[in-house]
């Protein structure tokens, strides 16, 4: 099982209108995309970030077909623009020792393959984490 997670804080300035549609957009993704298994959007509290979800995946391949779907993609491009500072992170019980290279290496590949994502990723003032640094930083 991997569990996805992001946190997030959204720019000053933001309508309240554009982050309940991008929060209801993350929570479609739990109900729509085959992959995830159980999935959580909220409040972050204890840290840096204001915002948060986690996604549970079976495994490497599921995780794929989650950064590709189109619910996922939906909300990277209504999603990320009004992002300040976000942290992706992954964990995994899966034994394998090259997962986090796995892991690594699909978001790269979702970048090289969609563009426009990237530009969207590569444009955050603050990203830290798992997918990190992103398309123009590897």
């Amino acid at each position: 099982m991997i569990h996805h997670g992001i946190r997030f804080t959204v720019k000053p300035g933001v309508a309240p209108e554009q982050l309940k549609e991008a929060l209801e957009s993350l929570r479609n993704q739990g109900r729509v995309i085959p992959s995830v298994e159980s999935f959580v959007v909220g409040r972050d509290f204890g840290g840096e970030y204001e915002w948060g979800a986690t996604y549970a995946i079976k495994d490497i391949d599921g995780y794929w077909d989650y950064l590709i779907h189109p619910a996922h993609l939906h909300t990277d491009r209504i999603g990320l623009p009004l992002v300040d500072k976000f942290a992706s992170f992954d964990i995994t019980d899966d034994a394998d020792p090259e997962i986090g290279t796995k892991i690594a290496d699909l978001h790269q590949r979702r970048y090289d393959e969609i563009p426009d994502v990237a530009d969207l990723v590569s444009d955050l003032p603050e990203y830290l984490g798992s997918a990190a640094p992103g398309p123009h930083g590897a």
